[in-house]
């Protein structure tokens, strides 16, 4: 399940579904409006397999690294977030859910001053992966 914080555009969650991407948005159809941070991670773990999308760079914390879900902490603007949850959900490291669970995950844009060149890199093992968004991972299986 594919779950985007409050914090994400309806508009960028309607684009998610335009796209044939099964998401759930807080506040919409899943947990309640308002909720605080802390209640976040009890819904995770309420949920099947989740992976929660937000904007809010709080959940980019090893502390919150749990085998039952992924946090991806989105470091992109906001009208940028569908295109890069679709870059995410579609990235061979993370195209399956076996791959995401246990993870949290920075998923950034890395631009230069006069070009569109960015990276993809996975800072558990170094590797670069292909040309994409700059994702970080804190957790290790």
């Amino acid at each position: 399940m594919n779950i985007l914080d409050e914090n994400i555009p309806a508009n960028q969650r309607e684009l998610l579904e335009h796209w044939g991407l099964r998401v759930q948005q807080i506040g919409f159809n899943v947990g309640r409006r308002g909720m605080h941070d802390d209640e976040i991670v009890p819904l995770l773990l309420r949920e099947r397999r989740p992976t929660l999308f937000t904007r809010d760079e709080d959940f980019y914390d090893q502390e919150l690294c749990h085998l039952r879900y992924c946090i991806a902490y989105l470091a992109v603007d906001k009208n940028e977030v569908a295109i890069f949850v679709r870059r995410f959900l579609h990235h061979p490291a993370f195209n399956t859910l076996g791959k995401r669970l246990g993870a949290v995950i920075r998923i950034s844009m890395l631009g230069f001053p006069y070009g569109d060149h960015v990276r993809v890199r996975d800072f558990l093992n170094g590797k670069n992966l292909c040309n994409g968004s700059s994702i970080h991972r804190h957790c290790q299986r």
